[in-house]
């Protein structure tokens, strides 16, 4: 088999199929839970603490010099990095309850399944002469 043989079963795998589309979907939810935390959650923190915007929370460490004109500050941006670990905290929790609704339906689906159908008359009745056979009678 040649490598590009190999490499096209690899790809036909249902597993990279279905990574591929975990990849996608999680991009774009990505997306909404920036948007989710800094439009919907981050507003209403800040103004519980007197107006404070976290993205705009940093520690200078040189300031901009106004004489060059030109943008110098250095800065830690501990902000952006409690924006990070809120957003860390809402995928977190989202990630728990759809793990936890799968599994829900899991047991649910597993507590309706039917039980094994009884062996017929004539399975019962070989699987009595097989045990008398090794019994030795």
């Amino acid at each position: 088999m040649t490598i590009l043989g190999e490499f096209r079963e690899f790809i036909a795998r249902g597993n990279v199929v279905d990574l591929a589309v975990g990849v996608i979907i999680g991009g774009a939810f990505g997306k909404i839970v920036t948007s989710l935390v800094e439009d919907v959650v981050m507003p209403p923190v800040g103004l519980l603490l007197s107006g404070v915007d976290f993205s705009q929370m940093n520690w200078v460490l040189k300031a901009d010099n106004p004489a060059t004109r030109i943008d110098e500050m250095v800065a830690i941006q501990y902000g952006a990095l409690l924006n990070t670990l809120i957003q860390f905290l809402i995928v977190a929790w989202v990630v728990f309850l759809l793990v936890k609704g799968v599994n829900t339906l899991r047991r649910a689906q597993a507590a309706e399944a039917p039980p094994p159908p009884a062996p017929s008359a004539e399975e019962t009745l070989l699987s009595e002469i097989r045990d008398l056979l090794k019994s030795g009678r």
